[in-house]
């Protein structure tokens, strides 16, 4: 199955298959989302580490190969590679948005300078890549990214990275919301579980962006 019949919603599942998009490399970026230290530390508890060990292996497996190979193919061919990632600027984290200061999983407080915020190794920034940083769950709502974007004359975003049903989701939305055709790599997201990454594809493949592997994106650019 290609990226033009797969990952379907009850919405779309008999819409007509989508046209090849054209993607000129002067006006498409990669932008990758939140790959950082704290998405991938392992918990303390026995039962929540083997809760996450699904994502973990999703990630080292899957996703951070992927990942790199794409960073690769749009640097080779001179394209632009972004980067968002979370971070608060004030130790005590008031700056961040309301969802990332409730209680729960999301109450993400880091730094700016702590090691849990800053991008993994594997997928770290090249020297003059654009990294913006944010304290909310969107890189367009927190940050000057869709300004920077549209300066650079950036009518095409790949987005990666983690959470697809969070910040990803949200970043996806947000670009088609500004009027950005929004391509999203199936291998090159995660989320806590395979089944909240899959209803996650569904609901944003064919409204807010097109969904699919980073082979197809490749094929499709002429970048393998």
């Amino acid at each position: 199955m290609s990226w033009k019949t797969a990952h379907r919603s009850f919405y779309y599942a008999y819409a007509p298959e989508p046209v090849d998009p054209v993607l000129p490399p002067r006006e498409t970026a990669l932008l990758c989302i939140d790959v950082q230290n704290y998405g991938l530390a392992l918990a303390d508890d026995p039962a929540e580490r083997a809760r996450w060990e699904p994502f973990h292996t999703r990630m080292r497996g899957t996703v951070i190969p992927a990942l790199r190979a794409v960073q690769e193919r749009f640097r080779a061919r001179g394209m632009d590679v972004l980067h968002a990632r979370i971070a608060c600027l004030l130790e005590d984290g008031r700056d961040r948005s309301l969802s990332q200061k409730l209680p729960g999983w999301n109450n993400l407080l880091m730094p700016l300078t702590s090691a849990a915020s800053q991008i993994i190794p594997e997928l770290a920034p090249a020297p003059g890549e654009i990294v913006v940083t944010k304290t909310t769950d969107s890189a367009l709502t927190g940050t000057n990214l869709r300004l920077v974007l549209a300066n650079m004359g950036i009518r095409n975003v790949v987005v990666t990275g983690i959470y697809t049903d969070q910040c990803v989701s949200s970043t996806v939305r947000g670009l088609a919301d500004e009027s950005f055709f929004v391509v999203l790599l199936e291998d090159c997201c995660a989320a806590g579980s395979e089944d909240l990454h899959h209803k996650e594809l569904e609901i944003l493949n064919m409204i807010y962006c097109q969904v699919m592997s980073s082979a197809e994106l490749l094929d499709l650019m002429g970048l393998r």
